[in-house]
């Protein structure tokens, strides 16, 4: 090995998580602080939470509710369109027309 290019190795390196867990390992850091670690994750507590820091999972539902509303206009809209077609496709007689204008 070259000597001076390397970085420095701390044996013991100290890692901190957000839900206040700490171990020592290996690295070239001093310390390190970590969002999520193997005591709090999800996937290894057996617990239902969503591990989102950027907001995509309320962005996500946001949009669900949304196309929700949407989808009720877009059904009413359908409607109408079919009824007006109708309409052309079967006229009122001459009889309709002229009782429903008085």
């Amino acid at each position: 090995m070259k000597a001076g290019i390397h970085p420095t190795w701390y044996p013991d390196a100290q890692v901190v998580c957000a839900c206040g867990n700490s171990f020592t390992i290996g690295s070239t850091k001093q310390s390190i602080h970590m969002e999520i670690c193997h005591k709090c994750h999800p996937f290894f507590t057996g617990e239902m939470k969503f591990v989102d820091t950027l907001g995509r999972v309320e962005k996500f539902q946001k949009k669900q509710k949304t196309a929700a509303a949407q989808a009720q206009v877009l059904a009413d809209k359908k409607k109408k369109k079919l009824q007006r077609q109708e309409e052309v496709r079967h006229p009122k007689s001459l009889r309709e027309m002229l009782m429903g204008s008085s």
